[in-house]
């Protein structure tokens, strides 16, 4: 079953369009990054800038890959006819998680090609820590495929409450948006007078995607991330697979 979703995600023209947009827009921020750096003395290094922007193309990408993945599955009337074969609703949903989170890594992969570039262009790049650092590259990188679990998760799961792609796909925006948006707005807005302020703002702290890249970036490590993440991408999946299950019965 995953064999046959990633054969199909790879013959859709949205896939290529949606890796050609991303590829193109965080090169384009690399550059940028990179001008920013060396135009200005000490700050964050070109990497910590460009990975700080990880929620544009996530809030944009992710709807584009898995907009499609049980919306169109349903309008078609094919998603029935996959229930009649020998698998379960679990299995084709985390098929289809799997298909697109597999994509997702993929072209995130691709703008690794980035900083070796710019290393091999600029020798001296790769002896100025600034510049180009393999525990930052490497820290930063795993908060993007640890979190990205969870967003594409999510996107899967809205593509589950509609037969339309575009409804799908704004849902995935939305709900995105407010996970990683939100959370972040979420921290600097929480009532300091209510009685509930500290626990709000303890949970509004441990869910705030900018302060988790942050410390990766800084290659701090923690397992609470990574627990937060997983767990919320297990439980999209768990949830979509119940509604796929019940609206095809």
């Amino acid at each position: 079953m995953l064999k046959y979703q990633v054969k199909a995600m790879f013959i859709s023209p949205s896939t290529y369009a949606a890796a050609f947009l991303f590829v193109s827009l965080m090169g384009g921020i690399y550059i940028l990054s990179l001008w920013d750096v060396s135009a200005a003395e000490g700050g964050k290094s070109p990497i910590e800038l460009f990975l700080s922007l990880f929620w544009l193309p996530v809030l944009f990408m992710v709807p584009m890959l898995t907009m499609r993945s049980l919306a169109e599955e349903r309008r078609m009337g094919t998603l029935q006819a996959m229930m009649t074969a020998p698998v379960s609703a679990f299995e084709i949903v985390l098929s289809k998680f799997l298909a697109c989170y597999i994509l997702y890594a993929l072209c995130w992969a691709l703008t690794l090609f980035f900083p070796i570039i710019t290393a091999l262009s600029l020798p001296q790049a790769a002896a100025d820590d600034r510049i180009f650092s393999v525990s930052k590259i490497a820290t930063g990188y795993s908060f993007i495929f640890v979190s990205g679990a969870a967003y594409v998760a999510i996107g899967v799961f809205a593509s589950s409450l509609t037969r339309s792609t575009l409804v799908a796909g704004m849902l995935s925006f939305c709900i995105l948006f407010i996970a990683i948006v939100g959370s972040a707005l979420a921290a600097n807005f929480t009532p300091a007078d209510a009685a509930w302020s500290a626990w709000a703002e303890t949970f509004a702290d441990y869910a705030q995607s900018f302060k988790h890249l942050e410390d990766f970036s800084n290659s701090l490590l923690d397992t609470r991330p990574f627990f937060l993440y997983l767990s919320a991408a297990a439980a999209f999946v768990g949830a979509t697979a119940l509604i796929t299950e019940y609206r095809t019965s």
